[in-house]
C-alpha cells in the first residue's frame, strides 16, 4: 500500500497501556544520551516539522480553523527570518482521525519526510498510539488537541502540551456554577470512549466543589437520541446541565435542551468549535463554554493583537479555534528558536524544558524538566447574539 500523500505548507486508546509505558521508559532512557546521538540535523535548508491530522472526512471541517491559525503563525515566523535564516516547513499528512493512520503517518513524516518533531496532534487515541513511537524515534510531539488526563499520567518525556486538561475545565465549570448557587447539576454525555472517560471527571469535580449530580444521561455520538436525553434530564429538574460532547451531538443536544429546559448549559472547549456555533445559529445563544485561551476578540494583550493582525492580513475571522492553533505554533517556534539552527529532536526537548517562563506577550506558559504541560489558563465565556462570545 502506498503511503498517504504528504501536504506541504512551504511557509509554514490506540496502543495498549503496557506498550505505552514501555515506550515511555525507553524515551526516558534515550533522553539521557547525548542530544546529537539521534535525529541529526537535516542537510536541507528548512527545519521540517510533521503534522498528522484529519485533512479530509467528517472531522476535517472542525480542525481546519486550527490549522489556519497554526499556518499563519508559521508564515509570520518565516517572514521574520525563521531560526538564523532556516525556515520552518510544516509537512502534513491526512489521518482521517484514525489512530492507525496517525501512527503510519508519523513514521512517514519522521523517516521519509525528515521531520525532527511532530506538531498539533488531535485525539486521545491518536496521541496514545504515538507515545511508544516518539520514544523509539526520539522525536518530540508539541501541542495536542485533547484534554485527557491519561496523557499527563503517562509522563512521556517526548510530549509537550499547551492547554489544560478536561479535569481542569470541569473544575472551572462546576466552581462557576457553585459560585452562583447552582449546585444541582445534570450531565448529558456521549455514549463512547470520550464520554465515558470524562463522566467520572464531572463526578469528581462536583464532589470536590460541593455540587450534586442529580443524574446523567448518555446519547449517541450522532445526536439522534438527543431529544430523549434532554427529556430525561428535564424530568430530574437540574439547575444546570453540563454537556460532554463534540461534533454533531452538540448541535442536536443544544437544540433539544433549549426545547425542553430553561436552565444554563455548559460544555468543554472542544464542544463549541466554530463550525458547531455556525451550525447552531441563534440556538447557540446562552451556551457557556470553558475556554483555554483568552478572548481572541479583545486586544488587551500583545499576543492577541498579533493574532488579530495575522487574521486580518489573511482575511480570516479572529475566532477561538484559529487562536488556539496560532498560540500553539507560537510556542513551537519559541522552542525552535531556543534550540538554535542546528536543532534536533532531542535538542528541541532540551530547549523546551529550558524555556522556563515563556511569555508570548501577555499570555504566559511555564515549562521545565518536570513540567511539559505549560498552561493553567481556563475561563468561562458565554455565547451571545450572532454567535459572538460575551464575558
Amino acid at each position: 500500500m502506498n503511503p498517504p500523500a504528504a501536504h506541504h505548507c512551504a511557509t509554514a486508546p490506540g496502543a495498549t497501556r503496557r506498550r505505552t509505558l514501555q515506550g515511555i521508559a525507553a524515551g526516558a532512557a534515550a533522553l539521557a544520551l547525548p542530544s546529537l546521538a539521534g535525529n541529526p540535523p537535516h542537510g536541507g535548508p528548512d527545519i521540517v516539522v510533521g503534522r498528522s491530522s484529519a485533512l479530509a472526512g467528517p472531522m476535517a471541517p472542525f480542525l481546519a480553523p486550527i490549522h489556519e491559525g497554526q499556518e499563519a503563525a508559521i508564515e509570520d515566523f518565516n517572514a521574520q527570518g525563521g531560526v538564523a535564516g532556516r525556515k520552518l516547513r510544516l509537512v502534513s499528512r491526512d489521518d482521517g482521525f484514525d489512530p492507525r493512520r496517525t501512527l503510519d503517518n508519523a513514521r512517514q513524516l519522521v523517516e521519509a519526510d525528515g521531520a525532527l518533531a511532530l506538531f498539533g496532534q488531535a485525539g486521545t487515541s491518536q496521541v496514545l498510539a504515538l507515545l511508544p513511537y516518539l520514544a523509539q524515534a526520539r522525536t518530540p510531539l508539541v501541542a495536542i488537541y485533547t484534554g485527557s488526563p491519561s496523557l499527563r499520567e503517562a509522563h512521556s518525556p517526548w510530549l509537550f502540551s499547551t492547554s489544560v486538561t478536561y479535569a481542569d475545565e470541569l473544575v472551572k465549570i462546576v466552581r462557576n456554577l457553585v459560585a452562583i448557587q447552582t449546585t444541582h447539576i445534570g450531565v448529558a454525555y456521549e455514549n463512547n470512549d470520550f464520554g465515558k472517560l470524562v463522566l467520572p471527571l464531572v463526578e469528581k469535580a462536583a464532589a470536590a466543589e460541593g455540587a450534586t449530580l442529580v443524574g446523567t444521561h448518555a446519547m449517541d455520538s450522532s445526536g439522534k437520541d438527543a431529544e430523549d436525553a434532554a427529556r430525561a434530564l428535564a424530568g430530574l429538574q437540574p439547575q444546570a446541565v453540563v454537556m460532554v460532547a463534540a461534533g454533531p451531538s452538540v448541535v442536536a443536544y443544544v437544540r433539544a435542551h433549549r426545547a425542553h429546559m430553561g436552565v444554563p448549559l455548559y460544555t468543554l472547549s472542544l464542544g463549541a468549535g466554530e463550525r458547531v456555533i455556525q451550525a447552531l445559529g441563534d440556538d447557540a445563544r446562552g451556551l457557556a463554554v470553558a475556554r483555554t485561551t483568552p478572548s481572541p476578540a479583545r486586544g488587551t494583550i500583545q499576543v492577541t493583537r498579533d493574532f488579530q493582525a495575522a487574521m486580518k492580513q489573511r482575511g480570516l475571522d479572529a475566532n477561538y479555534d484559529r487562536y488556539r492553533g496560532y498560540i500553539d505554533a507560537r510556542v513551537l517556534v519559541e522552542g525552535l528558536r531556543a534550540a538554535g539552527p542546528g536543532v534536533t529532536g532531542p535538542g528541541l526537548v532540551q530547549a523546551m524544558e529550558g524555556l522556563g517562563r515563556l511569555d508570548l506577550g501577555g499570555l504566559a506558559f511555564q515549562f521545565g524538566p518536570q513540567n511539559h504541560y505549560g498552561s493553567h489558563y481556563v475561563d468561562i465565556a458565554v455565547i451571545g447574539p450572532g454567535g459572538h462570545y460575551m464575558r
